[in-house]
């Protein structure tokens, strides 16, 4: 089948405090949910009706089965999901402190390698990869061998130049979100050095201001999406923080202002985000509609204790659009 969303790379089990302005040492209860990043976009993406898989690997544990089986909840195909042997699933603890908004990170079973990490470029099914509607990765994917060799050769499938004519499907996007995390990387020129292999093939690059800087020099916003676009990348999607998030492209440039709610968990924002971005992309929806819909998906979840399990369907953020006076995507594309 074609997927509309196909994303690869990190998976892992959140394991979540149920108490909340509390440090890890005195937490006494926990829930725990699917996580990693592309793995949540996929999950955001399918809760907006989009056929969506992830290309993943776990441990060969119970821990590896409760993320199958979350897949399958969420409407994910799990079928590029292996495990890996000898590796145990990853395991990801936070700290949920909405007071400060503080959400420290303490990841286990990623050092030195995680399952996740071992993905092989022999491996992949690159039919599929080529023929997804958006292939979404992130630059974690690239900070070690085989993965590093393995998303190189998933973007090599996908030639930015006639990848429509090579597929016969219009309307395609190959996204990277410049997720970068230190602790996986030896420096952030390591980093730099390997996202400028993928970037020939990106034609929507998503980052803060400081991943940015790691993928493309410090500068002004505008600076840095320019030197995305520079690179060959069509949309270049900038968040701001308090400012809420800038899209630029060749011919436009536009801004969406924050969506206020009360912030109980800044994890997984994010990756709702970049679900219902991909869903807005695939309506056709002019872009300041794509990021206010993205941006009011990813305030949901801010509201919200977990990641996966906490994802808007459509009808909660067109209401959280109508409710702030915002136009709703569905209306524009009438």
């Amino acid at each position: 089948m074609t997927y509309d969303v196909l994303t690869m790379g990190r998976i892992s089990v959140d394991i979540y405090p149920n108490d909340i302005g509390v440090g890890l040492a005195d937490v006494t209860s926990f829930g725990k949910y699917l996580g990693g990043s592309p793995s949540n976009v996929a999950v955001a993406a399918a809760r907006h009706g989009r056929a969506t898989a992830v290309v993943t690997r776990t441990g060969d544990d119970p821990f590896g089965e409760y993320l199958h089986r979350e897949l399958a909840k969420f409407g994910v195909d799990d079928r590029f999901v292996t495990p890996v042997a000898g590796l145990q699933t990853p395991a990801t603890f936070c700290a949920i402190m909405p007071a400060t908004h503080d959400f420290p990170l303490y990841f286990y079973g990623r050092f030195p390698t995680a399952p996740d990490l071992q993905i092989r470029a022999d491996e992949l099914d690159l039919d599929a990869i080529r023929d997804a509607r958006i292939f979404w990765s992130t630059v974690t994917g690239l900070c070690q061998e085989p993965s590093r060799s393995a998303h190189i050769a998933a973007h090599e499938a996908r030639p930015r130049a006639g990848l429509a004519e090579a597929t016969g499907t219009a309307g395609q996007f190959t996204v990277l979100d410049l997720d970068y995390r230190p602790m996986f990387w030896d420096s952030e020129e390591a980093a730099r050095e390997q996202v400028a292999k993928v970037l020939p093939h990106v034609t929507v690059a998503i980052g803060n201001e400081e991943e940015c800087a790691v993928a493309v020099g410090h500068g002004t916003p505008d600076e840095q999406a320019d030197r995305l676009l520079a690179a060959g990348v069509e949309i270049a999607v900038v968040k701001l923080g308090p400012e809420g998030v800038m899209a630029k492209t060749r011919t436009e440039r536009v801004v969406s202002a924050p969506v206020p709610v009360e912030t109980l968990n800044g994890l997984g924002a994010g990756d709702s985000f970049g679900g219902a971005f991909c869903h807005g992309l695939l309506a056709g929806w002019p872009l300041a509609q794509v990021l206010d819909y993205a941006n009011a998906s990813g305030a949901i979840v801010a509201s919200r204790l977990a990641c996966s399990d906490a994802m808007p369907t459509p009808e909660e953020v067109t209401a959280l659009l109508a409710e702030r006076g915002r136009l709703v995507p569905e209306a524009v594309a009438q």
